[in-house]
């Protein structure tokens, strides 16, 4: 064999090159490591640091390590093994291949290959190495302790409905026929993925969204357990409720344009990107997290097969799905769109947002996302106005809360115990905190005793800008 020992020594040690400076049982725990990722090679007598030191080599002791490795590992690993003269000193080489079924076990421990070390795969992993090898995937295995019952078959004909509609793929609509033909019942047992989408019963896996001011400030939560055609738009209905919105009136018409603080169809694809790639071996929640500037998307399971962050910020990283059933349903329904360019139709969203960047980070066993930015968009994309704009633009920025607020406001002084009674709410601090407080600072109303804020005497009406953007919203 051409062995160019110079470079591999002054390479040093990657993701498929190992030294050691004996045979031990760190060498075959390499072995398996490469057989679990790329393949791989370990030098045995060469030091970390790419010194040969050489070893010695008796008339039986290549036979005795290669069955040592055969003995300790599960399925067996036949190493390829040569000795290789480096300048009069003896070097083995142990060499293996990717194993197309996994994963291989040394001494009852699985382990991968990670830049240049052995990673211990923990009990989730082993699972998402096996199903990977074996080309499937969790959401394809029959659901526990379930019966047909335990699905709502009118979800399940809304979905052949829009397959049908949105024409990738023909359903006859003969129900159960149809979720056999797209795998989701298999062998007379609903699958994972069916269920996770049509149960009929909330499901066990949580999204958890919130708004909040600060890491440990709560303004409001909710959990969903929905299946996840629901979830999804719940999730979308919320973001709407929470986010705010500029207004910009053009025109002769006086015509209102709606700017969201985010792109709708950017949070709409993280969204979905969280669901179906979700690991829901994991018992962490998808977590989602609205601040003042920014959002943050947590997703259990790490990047799937070899995918990178580095990847992700790319336009041509290969798809990969880690639940292959769920992609396809969401892409049948036209919910996505060609695997893998999700992240791409998000920065194209971004485009028109020139502050806005988003930012991809592994961390605690999954995906975190964020999107931030440092001034919310208003106008063109430029963050102005355009330049045949008529009229005049309400520089405020409001969501639902104050939306509210304003509609049940009028030319007389209120207190805040009449506000609260107007909008039903229970509790008089979250009434200030969450509807007059912000409306007082964006100048939609105004107070009889500004040097009084506190004061339980306090009266509110509304400034001519909160007239004017009432208006607007009673004309929507």
């Amino acid at each position: 064999m051409n062995i160019n020992i110079p470079d591999i020594l002054q390479r040093g040690e990657g993701i498929s090159v190992e030294f050691k400076t004996s045979f031990n049982d760190e060498v075959i725990e390499t072995l398996c490591a490469f057989a679990n990722t790329e393949g791989g090679t370990v030098y045995v007598g060469v030091n970390d640091d790419g010194k040969v030191v050489g070893v010695s080599v008796g008339k039986e002791t290549l036979q005795t390590w290669l069955n040592e490795i055969k003995n300790k590992t599960q399925p067996a690993i036949i190493a390829n093994t040569e000795i290789v003269d480096y300048k009069g000193i003896d070097i083995v080489e142990f060499s293996v291949p990717e194993f197309p079924v996994k994963p291989i076990a040394c001494r009852g421990r699985y382990f991968k290959r990670v830049k240049n070390s052995n990673h211990q795969l923990s009990p989730v992993e082993i699972a998402d190495l096996s199903m990977q090898s074996l080309q499937v995937s969790w959401d394809s295995y029959p659901a526990a302790n379930t019966t047909h019952d335990d699905l709502d078959w009118q979800k399940v004909q809304k979905f052949i409905d829009k397959v049908n509609q949105i024409g990738r793929f023909h359903l006859s609509g003969i129900l159960e026929d149809d979720l056999k033909k797209l795998k989701l019942i298999n062998n007379g047992k609903i699958t994972n993925a069916a269920l996770l989408l049509f149960s009929k019963e909330d499901i066990t896996y949580n999204l958890h969204i919130g708004r909040l001011k600060s890491p440990d400030r709560i303004i409001d939560d909710r959990i969903f357990r929905l299946p996840l055609f629901e979830a999804v738009e719940q999730t979308m209905r919320y973001f709407i409720a929470q986010i705010k919105f500029a207004y910009e009136i053009t025109g002769q018409t006086t015509q209102r344009t709606e700017i969201p603080e985010y792109p709708l169809e950017a949070l709409r694809e993280l969204i979905l990107n969280a669901v179906i790639h979700r690991d829901y071996l994991s018992s962490a929640d998808i977590q989602i997290k609205i601040f003042d500037n920014y959002i943050t998307f947590f997703n259990p399971g790490k990047l799937h097969n070899d995918l990178t962050v580095e990847d992700l910020k790319t336009d041509s990283y290969p798809a990969y799905a880690r639940n292959k059933l769920l992609a396809e349903a969401f892409y049948l329904t036209g919910d996505i769109e060609k695997y893998g360019s999700g992240f791409l139709r998000i920065r194209q969203a971004l485009a028109s947002y020139p502050t806005m960047k988003i930012d991809f980070q592994e961390i605690g066993g999954g995906l975190m996302v964020t999107l931030s930015y440092t001034k919310q968009k208003s106008g063109d994309t430029t963050g102005g106005m355009t330049s045949d704009t008529v009229g005049v633009q309400v520089g405020v920025q409001v969501g639902v809360q104050v939306g509210k607020l304003l509609s049940v406001m009028t030319d007389a002084y209120l207190t805040t115990k009449e506000i609260q009674t107007l909008l039903n709410q229970k509790q008089r601090h979250k009434v200030f905190v969450n509807y007059i407080q912000p409306a007082l600072k964006a100048g939609l109303i105004e107070m009889t005793a500004p040097d009084k804020p506190n004061s339980r005497l306090q009266k509110y009406r509304l400034t001519e800008k909160g007239k004017e953007l009432k208006n607007i919203n009673t004309q929507k």
